[in-house]
Parts: structure tokens; sequence; C-alpha cells
């Protein structure tokens, strides 16, 4: 088993601390005060009284609103996030808090935080902060913050099951019964074991290495990782990422999108793997050159190409990966299981908390402090 730490360096562990000689626009909340918090979430409609503990979606608002109300903070909630006369471009000039999902993201751009004269905290309920402009937020003195390993179990679960997926040709298979059809040949000839595969992970942090730890029991006999972790789940690290696409059946990427890896996956990249190579992504869309990925999946030099994240969000209905062959897409849904819900709303809750309280988040949670952008995200 391969794995590629991005070209090296590309996923660390975040800072302990941040540059302190920056003035931050006013991070702590002072005792008493009342804050205007906003928060985009998806609607749920007729699932959202489903399941009581369904926590992430408009209707239920992370299961905070009686909390906060009761210490008189106001808390609109919305999926109404684009255009100049959305709900929430009304209240950009004086809100406090905005908090968003990666999977109906609220994009914060340079004009938004320009407006925003009241800004002082961008919390994201769950992981990533693509949806930011941090190098904007960082120059505003806003800090921006994620529930840090919220959502880790259920994306590198569902990453396993989308190679299981595409190895096993399951998606045809699928159509053909709903369909009406028997047609064994037709999915035989391309389905395969996992057993004996080489499956490299681009970046191992905490989604890569529980996916390294799942693919384990499938036959690949020894991972390594750092040193001390080799007899625990180890897989063999490759410096050189041209080198390692070379020998891999399976690609999982597991980078977050910085401007170093944003369109990594070009042309020229997919045309280093092996014909018929199988990529999941959970990971971000713009990882990938959009086109690229399609002419490859047309061609058959990608074999199978499945993940649920894609740019934009939500993706436009003409949105070409969702008509490319062999592919198993999904909307944005491996880190809002039920359970990964409940996790990322708790630690919503618990840092809304300490701002309140005027204490500092666990820092691993910081994407931006005091002027400083966590390394990662560099």
């Amino acid at each position: 088993m391969a794995m590629q730490r991005a070209t090296g360096a590309m996923v660390r562990a975040c800072a302990s601390s941040f540059s302190s000689g920056y003035l931050a626009r006013h991070f702590h909340a002072s005792s008493g005060d009342t804050k205007k918090i906003v928060g985009v979430f998806y609607k749920a409609n007729k699932y959202a009284s489903k399941n009581p503990n369904f926590l992430g979606c408009v209707e239920n608002a992370l299961g905070i609103r009686d909390w906060l109300e009761s210490q008189g903070h106001q808390y609109i909630v919305t999926d109404d996030k684009e255009g100049p006369n959305c709900e929430l471009e009304k209240h950009i000039p004086d809100l406090h808090v905005l908090i968003s999902t990666p999977f109906n993201p609220a994009y914060v751009t340079a004009e938004r935080i320009k407006k925003a004269k009241n800004l002082q905290l961008l919390l994201r309920a769950g992981i990533g902060s693509d949806h930011i402009d941090l190098k904007a937020a960082a120059a505003a003195g806003l800090t921006v913050a994620e529930v840090t390993g919220s959502n880790v179990v259920s994306v590198a679960e569902d990453e396993l099951m989308r190679i299981l997926i595409l190895m096993r040709n399951f998606v045809p298979g699928h159509q053909q019964i709903i369909n009406g059809e028997w047609n064994v040949a037709g999915i035989a000839h391309r389905a395969y074991d996992l057993e004996g595969k080489t499956v490299g992970t681009v970046g191992a942090g905490r989604i890569g290495r529980l996916l390294l730890q799942r693919l384990k029991p499938f036959g690949h006999d020894r991972l390594q990782m750092e040193q001390e972790l080799e007899e625990e789940i180890g897989a063999k690290h490759m410096e050189n990422l041209n080198e390692m696409v070379t020998k891999c059946d399976v690609i999982v990427i597991n980078t977050p999108l910085t401007e170093k890896t944003r369109g990594m996956f070009n042309k020229e990249m997919i045309g280093r793997m092996k014909k018929g190579v199988l990529i999941v992504n959970n990971a971000r869309a713009a990882i990938m050159e959009r086109q690229a990925v399609v002419e490859a999946a047309e061609s058959g030099h990608i074999g199978g190409y499945s993940g649920d994240v894609w740019d934009p969000q939500p993706a436009p209905k003409d949105h070409p990966w969702r008509y490319m062959p062999n592919q198993a897409m999904t909307p944005h849904i491996s880190g809002t299981t039920i359970d990964a819900q409940l996790r990322y709303a708790a630690g919503t809750k618990d840092m809304l908390d300490r701002f309140f309280k005027g204490e500092d988040f666990p820092a691993q949670n910081y994407i931006v402090k005091d002027g400083e952008i966590a390394p990662q995200y560099v």
C-alpha cells in the first residue's frame, strides 16, 4: 500500500500556537454581551422530523437555538446564501458570528468580509475552510475555526465504501435491477477484488490514517507511517507523488484544498496513472482539474471516479461529472451522518460557549488566529 503526504509536507499537524503580534477584531465576547449569530445549513423539509438527532439542517439548527436565545443572543438560520438579495446578505452588515457547514457552504468572500463590520468569528460546523477567503479573514483580524475531527470517521468509512463500490462495479449492477435487467457479464468484465491491489492516499492526516487502518484487513500485509506507528498502521511512504501514482490501482485524495493543491490532478498527472485507475475524492473537488477528469473517464483511462465533493456546491444540473461514465458521485454527504452531526453540533456549542466566556478554543480547531493562517491551509 502506498501513501503520499502530498509532495512531502502537504498535510501537517495544526500548529499548537500562532503569532500573538496581530490585533484581532474583538475576538472575545465580553461577559453579558448579546450577539447576532447566523447559521447557514441545508433544508431538510419533510426529513427534519424523522430523526431527533438530525441536527445539521435549517429546521433543527444544530440543536442550539434554545441555549443561545436563553442567554439573550439572536440566532438566525437560513439556506438562502447566494446573490445580492439573499437572506444571508441582509444580515452580513451586523452579524457577529457566522456558522456554516461543508455541505451547503456560505461562501465568505473578501467583499462580504469588508461589509461585515461587526463580524468576529467564522465557525465551520465540520471540517475545512475552502468556502472562506482566508487571506482576507486574516487581514481583517477575524478568527476562523472548525470542529476538528468531528467527521473524520464518517469520511474514512465512506471512502472505504467508495473504493469497494468502484472495485466491484456496483453501480451499473444496481442500475440493472432498477431497470429490470439481468446481465452478469455486463458487470463482471470489470469487477475485481480489493485484496492485493495497491491503494495510495494523497495526504495522510486524520482521515487518511483512519482509511489506512481500515484497509489493513483486506490483505495489505504492511503499513508504514511515522516510525512509531509502523507496526500499528504503516504504509509505504513515497516522497514523490509522480512516482506514486504510477504504482496505484486506487488513489484516494485526502489533502486540504490550498493554492498548492488546487488543480494538482491535471491532465498530465492523470496521464501518469495506470490505465483503469480508480479515484476516490471526498476532499475537495478543485484539487482535480474538472475537464481532465471527464476526458479520462470517457477514454477509460480513469476506470471509475467516486466522491461527494463538487466545485461549486451545490453542483449545477449541467455539471459534467454528473454525466461522465463509470462515476459513483453523490451530494456532499460523507461527513454529515447522524453521528457526525452530533459531534459537530456539540463542538460548535462548545466553541460558542468558550467564545462568550472569552476563552480560547482547542489549538487544533483554529484555521485563522491572530492574523495567522494554520500551516495546513497555507
